[in-house]
């Protein structure tokens, strides 16, 4: 069908569009709104790119009249059919009428319930059980007209108009749209004229009637703040001026303990806790509101009230006013240039230095009565009266970084007891899901439930960015000195390596992964990759270039190398603290901010991570762990535009469709490291010993669940036979059993899923005719074991020989005597280019090999063998960044070129 796009929400059209020319239906013209500073929209970035005719107009009719240049070049373009989400214009009939099949509007409630702009909105602020969304004919009605499709879904508690969009209205009504343009294209279109029962119209929401009434049920108030957030914001009046509410959440059981607040027109007084603030309905229930924001558009965690702005002044004691003016003393000898201090002077505008700084924190602690002070202190509160204020609140004790409070699962095992945090971590405390829901992490070994844990709304995930974007911005992280803060990093892994044994057992616990492997390689690397980068925090420079010395003047280049802001890091289930190492480590040492992502199976060591990052002293902020699924979780990570940068390591399908979404949303930088088919080519002259060694390593380590695993053996035909022999023989030695028993070779399966997927991998392997020589089969015994598998004969046109297994499934082929560039050329037909791997005592022969091998590692008589300090990442469809070395830090840097005249 041939279709003209009528767009006023580009970034859900573009999706619209994208899939219908997916569906092969011809576009014939994108109607959108003119470019905003400069920038055009995504939907006209598209259709620009594939050549369609975009047309940008700001209105289309003028004083209730069509514009007649408008209607025309609308006409020019003969569309069949005009598809039309969330217009907030009236489009005139004679548009409306003109295509063939009419328009078909998207409109985001159950029609014919809530019609009007507001519509999500007030599903939400009249507690509606389900919400959803309709695709409707356009009439001359306010969303009137007939019904073509419609979609819904159960409303949560907390949900927000956000959570909404992000979970249901967004991605099914992107398929809805396709799908209604298929059935009028198909000819089975139904037009279902709308009922008027039940039909209601309400205004739309703006800001000035979007105050509070206090006088209702908490679950109304909390609907009425939901329903406005984020726009326009229900707002209440505190201390004389308009506060907006944001985050609300229903409250069972007694609220925490607080500082009353006053809130004009609540009966009882609000309750300033340290989770948020609690407010009370008529009925006496509570509700929790997680941020506040003033009139001039600060915003604040609600918990900090009243230690933000003007709030937080503290009045002083005769006692306290006498130790601002020895302050004030210490001060004024510092600041000698400075013809008196009052309140608003800035110790560092004033002339003073890094040295005076230190001065001033000893001075203070040796004239004020010993109280310490940090440097940071001076930083963070550079004003007189700022610094004031701080020095009274440590003197008084109420200061005092909040202690971390843990609600831990715990177990018996592996002789010790194991202390699991299992809650989102953000902002530097431990906290629930907002909307209480959480997923089971299940004990491989034995298939038994280990905890809950919780599973991340959007709405966790916003807050996360949120409190990430405020520690870099204006926290100390992003004024730290570069040195300081790698000695937070090097405390960080001085703190893992205390508590590796329990990492390690909670990482076998979680992963499956052999408790000997997991200690060595899996909590062990990992601490090692935290002193690498701790090292690289002061040794991150620019560049001096010389350029052009244009006369009169003379010309300096120089170049920086600035963090990039708030950084996403998604993690796969393989390696789940050594993932998280390789990425977080290198992001941290250049100075961003992290939201990290753990696979959902197995979140449990980045959680306890989390617990070592505040033991470590890493400021809140920082670092935030939002457990749960991708395709939520992952999936706002992708799309957030506060996220400047993405690094993901998983599979291809999925890294594709993140680097899509990471450039429709803002142009985040990736780096993605994906699937593998790595290939192992072993000639006739190797050291046959350690080829069978090494190549049982290449494909069991870590139970196959390895990215670089060896997923194809090459073997010269004259060793083949001899080289299989011996493998079968070692595998028959192999220790298959619990991953804690210290003499254990092969543990579980990371999950029951995976296991079934690799069950059905070799039975693709046996109908295709390659040689199952042994395994192939699930072990038995509880828990999710695989037997080590050996495929022989196998040719290149199968599966086995194309598709990555990630399991520990050996896949040989055998190749000609001497054919050493047929060899090549079979392993490196592959879209896959992570690792690659020889063995030959030839020198020359490894060498030219290792040139020809077209992937990002290649090992030679050696498998695994990777370390912190050498770069790691693939080539073509493996993806493309590095993780390690040097290398690595550049993923989370820009450069920025200065060039000063003189």
């Amino acid at each position: 069908i041939n279709g003209g796009l009528i767009n006023n929400y580009p970034r859900f059209m573009t999706g619209v569009y994208t899939s219908l020319r997916k569906q092969g239906h011809k576009v014939v013209g994108v109607f959108t709104v003119p470019d905003k500073d400069g920038k055009a929209d995504p939907l006209a970035v598209a259709a620009e790119k594939d050549g369609t005719p975009v047309f940008k107009f700001p209105r289309w009719r003028v004083k209730g009249q069509p514009i007649a240049e408008v209607v025309e070049a609308y006409k020019s373009v003969g569309a069949e059919l005009n598809v039309m989400p969330f217009c907030s214009q009236f489009i005139p009939m004679n548009v409306i009428d003109h295509p063939r099949h009419g328009s078909i509007i998207y409109h985001p409630s159950i029609l014919p319930l809530h019609r009007g702009a507001s519509a999500i909105n007030w599903t939400l602020i009249q507690g509606d059980a389900q919400a959803g969304f309709s695709v409707f004919w356009a009439d001359d009605g306010l969303d009137t007209g007939p019904l073509l499709l419609q979609r819904s879904c159960s409303v949560e508690p907390n949900d927000t108009v956000d959570s909404l969009y992000n979970r249901f209205l967004f991605p099914e009504g992107i398929k809805a749209m396709v799908e209604s343009v298929q059935l009028i294209a198909d000819g089975k279109a139904p037009r279902v004229i709308q009922s008027e029962e039940g039909a209601s119209y309400e205004g739309i929401q703006k800001k000035s009637n979007a105050k509070v009434n206090w006088a209702q049920p908490a679950e109304a108030i909390h609907n009425w703040i939901r329903g406005h957030d984020k726009v326009p914001g229900a707002w209440t009046v505190i201390d004389g001026q308009n506060v907006t509410l944001y985050g609300s959440s229903l409250l069972s059981g007694t609220p925490a303990d607080g500082q009353p607040l006053e809130v004009e027109g609540l009966a009882t007084p609000g309750l300033v806790t340290k989770t948020g603030l609690v407010l009370h309905g008529s009925d006496g229930k509570a509700l929790l509101v997680k941020s506040l924001q003033f009139e001039d558009g600060k915003m604040i965690p609600a918990s900090k009230f009243f230690s933000s702005g003007e709030s937080s002044s503290v009045e002083l004691s005769p006692e306290e006013q006498a130790q601002a003016e020895e302050i004030r003393a210490i001060w004024k000898g510092i600041l000698s240039n400075v013809p008196a201090v009052v309140d608003t002077t800035d110790f560092f505008k004033s002339g003073a230095a890094s040295m005076d700084v230190v001065r001033l924190v000893e001075e203070v602690k040796q004239r004020c009565g010993g109280v310490e002070l940090q440097t940071e202190d001076v930083y963070m509160a550079s004003t007189f009266q700022d610094f004031v204020q701080v020095f009274v609140r440590r003197l008084r004790g109420e200061d005092q970084e909040e202690e971390l409070v843990v609600d831990y699962a715990t177990q018996d095992i592996n002789n010790m007891t194991v202390r699991m945090p299992h809650q989102c971590f953000i902002n530097g405390q431990f906290e629930d899901a907002e909307n209480g829901k959480t997923s089971d992490t299940i004990n491989p070994a034995d298939g038994s439930l280990i905890c809950k844990v919780a599973a991340s709304s959007v709405g966790d995930v916003d807050r996360a960015v949120a409190a990430a974007k405020e520690a870099f911005e204006n926290g100390p992280w992003g004024r730290m000195n570069p040195r300081d803060r790698g000695s937070m990093l090097y405390r960080l892994a001085d703190l893992m390596e205390e508590h590796q044994e329990e990492l390690a057992t909670i990482e076998s616990m979680d992963s499956g992964a052999v408790y000997t492997l997991a200690l060595k390689t899996h909590v062990g690397m990992s601490i090692q990759t935290f002193r690498y980068f701790a090292g690289w925090c002061d040794k991150i420079q620019g560049k001096t270039i010389p350029i052009n010395q244009a006369r009169p003047n003379r010309n300096l280049t120089f170049t920086r190398r600035e963090p990039l802001g708030v950084c996403a890091i998604v993690i796969p289930w393989n390696y789940p603290l050594m993932m998280l190492a390789w990425k977080s480590a290198a992001c941290l040492a250049a100075g961003n901010t992290l939201v990290l992502k753990p696979a959902q199976v197995t979140p449990l060591t980045a959680l306890k991570f989390a617990e070592l990052t505040v033991k470590a002293g890493i400021p809140k902020g920082v670092i935030n762990i939002v457990p749960g699924s991708g395709g939520l979780v992952g999936q706002r990570l992708s799309d957030h535009p506060d996220i400047r940068k993405l690094g993901f390591t998983g599979s291809t399908p999925i890294g594709k469709h993140i680097m899509q979404s990471c450039a429709l949303s803002n142009l985040k930088k990736v780096s993605l490291e994906l699937g593998g088919k790595s290939p192992l080519i072993i000639f006739s002259d190797c050291d046959m010993d350690k080829a069978v060694r090494m190549g049982m390593s290449s494909v069991y380590f870590n139970k196959g669940e390895n990215c670089i695993a060896a997923g194809r053996l090459f073997v010269e035909e004259s060793i083949h036979d001899e080289y299989i022999t011996r493998v079968v023989e070692e595998i028959k030695k192999m220790k298959i059993g619990d991953p804690l028993d210290r003499s254990t070779d092969h543990g579980p399966q990371n999950h029951k899923a995976h296991l079934d997927k690799l069950v059905e991998y070799c039975e693709v392997g046996v109908k295709e005719g390659a040689t199952l020589v042994c395994g192939g089969r699930q072990v038995d015994r509880p828990g999710f074991f695989m037997e080590p598998t050996v495929f022989t004969g196998v040719e290149d046109h199968m599966f086995i020989a194309k598709e990555e297994s990630f399991g520990p499934v050996m896949v040989v082929s055998k190749f000609k005597q001497g054919d050493v560039d047929g060899v090549l050329a079979r392993a490196n037909d592959t879209e896959f280019g992570l690792a690659s791997g020889v063995f030959t005592q030839d020198i020359s022969k490894a060498m030219y090999v290792s040139e020809k091998l077209d992937a990002g590692t290649v090992f030679i008589n050696t498998y695994n063998k990777t370390d912190v300090a050498s770069p790691f990442g693939g080539f073509k469809q493996s993806g493309f960044g590095k993780d390690l070395g040097e290398d690595a830090l550049s993923e989370y840097l820009r450069t920025k070129a200065v060039t000063v005249e003189y």
